[in-house]
This record gives structure tokens, C-alpha cells and sequence, in this order.
């Protein structure tokens, strides 16, 4: 029985192990990011040709440059895995190179000169929690370009994040609070038709299964 349980214990720590796949500038840093991570515990070594099926994406070079953004951008895209991120060891990471870096699940940066097997290690276990451990001037650089996506993209087309309507928004808002339709063309002086098809036409277009799932994608996405 003992001898099962510790066979179970150690299963299921295993299934739960953080896989990470390295992608290097150079067989040096390469080999010395593989080792740095070699035998840790919680962190299991993902083969290059497995890279899709990682967890982690832990990308190291000396400069952040076009090609690897792009690459980047190339391995979010071939992922076989919806939780994927990746963390970026490097000297820096321009302002123009960020926001991609995150639309492709950037999540953290490490400096070459901090890069202690530590930090790295600490910074692939808070990812896979979708912690962020970004610089703060990283941090001010991506909160001002959200900023001029709201008054330059969003507001003059009439959209809230995650590409909700002001409208739907409305109608969402009303819905987490528990009306129903009839409720909520009274509060919005709305027909119920066109609660309806505001609804309809927002679960079409996100691609959302119901009601409750609108809501909470609205409310994961920060419209809410």
C-alpha cells in the first residue's frame, strides 16, 4: 500500500511539472540554460521538436531583435497548448518589439546580467500561474500603448476590450447583475428584440456559447 502511494504521489507530480522548452541565440547559452534547469524540481525539459507542447517557452539571446520576435509570433501560433507562455532572457526588449511580445504570451523578462538560475527558475514557476515579472518601465511602456489603443482604436469605433461593442457592454454589465431581458430593455430603453439581438449578435461574433459565457469572457478581458 505504501509503496502505491508513493508511486501516486510521485505520478501526479510529475503530470503536474512545468514543461519548458529553450530556444537560444547560441549553442552556449543553449546548453547553459538546459543545465540551469537540468534536475530542478517541477521543471521537466521539453525536446526542441516538442516545443509546441510546452508550457513554458523560455527564449534566451543577447539582443531582441525582428527574428526573434517573429519567431516568437511563430511559436505562439504552432502551440499546441492554449496556457503556453514565454520567458525572455536578454539585454532588453525595445518598446516597439513589446507589445507583440506579449500578444504572443510574453509574460517575463529576465536581464542577462540578473539571469541567476534562481530568478530564471522563479520566473518559468510564477509564469505558469499567470504571474507577470516585467520591469516597471516595461510595465509603463505597455499601459501607455494600451492607453492609445483606447482613444485612438477603441473609442472612435464604439468598442470596449476584447473587441465588445459599448452596447454589449451595457447589456453584460445588467446581466451580471441578474436582469433578464425584459429587465434590461425597461433599464435600457430597449425593445426586447433588440436586447435579444444584441446578445445574439455578440455570442456570434466572439464566438461564445451562451449568456454566462459572455459575461465572463467581458469580465476576464477587463470590460467588466
Amino acid at each position: 500500500m505504501a509503496a502505491r502511494a508513493v508511486e501516486a504521489s510521485m505520478a501526479g507530480a510529475q503530470s503536474a511539472a512545468i514543461g519548458v522548452a529553450v530556444h537560444a541565440a547560441d549553442p552556449v547559452s543553449g546548453e547553459g540554460a538546459v543545465a540551469c534547469l537540468r534536475d530542478t524540481p517541477g521543471i521537466t525539459l521539453v525536446p526542441p521538436a516538442r516545443r509546441r507542447e510546452a508550457d513554458v517557452l523560455l527564449i534566451t539571446v543577447h539582443q531582441t531583435t525582428e527574428d526573434i520576435v517573429e519567431w516568437m509570433e511563430q511559436a505562439a501560433t504552432e502551440s499546441t497548448n492554449p496556457e503556453m507562455r514565454i520567458v525572455l532572457i536578454a539585454e532588453t526588449i525595445s518598446e516597439h518589439y513589446l507589445m507583440r511580445a506579449v500578444a504572443s504570451g510574453l509574460v517575463g523578462f529576465v536581464s542577462r546580467e540578473e539571469a541567476d538560475r534562481d530568478r530564471v527558475v522563479k520566473t518559468i514557476r510564477d509564469s505558469s500561474r499567470d504571474r507577470a515579472l516585467v520591469p516597471e518601465k516595461m510595465v509603463g511602456w505597455l499601459l501607455e500603448q494600451v492607453r492609445t489603443i483606447q482613444r485612438t482604436v477603441l473609442v472612435p469605433h464604439g468598442l470596449a476590450v476584447g473587441g465588445l461593442l459599448e452596447r454589449e457592454v451595457e447589456v453584460l454589465r445588467l446581466l451580471a447583475d441578474g436582469l433578464d431581458t425584459v429587465e434590461i430593455a425597461k433599464q435600457l430603453s430597449y425593445s426586447e428584440r433588440t436586447i435579444k439581438n444584441i446578445v445574439s449578435g455578440m455570442l456570434t461574433r466572439l464566438n461564445l456559447r451562451n449568456r454566462s459565457h459572455a459575461v465572463a469572457y467581458a469580465m476576464k478581458c477587463g470590460a467588466l
